[in-house]
């Protein structure tokens, strides 16, 4: 499934440099577990919403609730 294919999602992606690692961290708050590392802020972007396309996927498979998106998730974390 290409980049272009995907299902619009309304889930809340965050974005951000990991020195520790060297790359790009895509973060989705309201899916458990679902992340992605990339070398660009572009690239994680896309690859977190593969990832999020796949989380629900392998959620319905697994009988796994889906929670609603919700938007902005208020969190600050240092």
């Amino acid at each position: 499934m290409s980049y272009q294919e995907l299902p619009d999602t309304q889930y809340e992606i965050v974005v951000y440099w990991s020195r520790e690692d060297n790359c790009f961290i895509a973060e989705v708050p309201e899916l458990l577990g679902c992340a992605v590392d990339a070398p660009t802020r572009q690239k994680a972007l896309e690859a977190a919403e593969r990832e999020i396309a796949a989380w629900i996927t392998d959620a319905k498979k697994a009988g796994v609730e889906i929670p609603e998106p919700k938007g902005r998730v208020p969190f600050a974390v240092e």
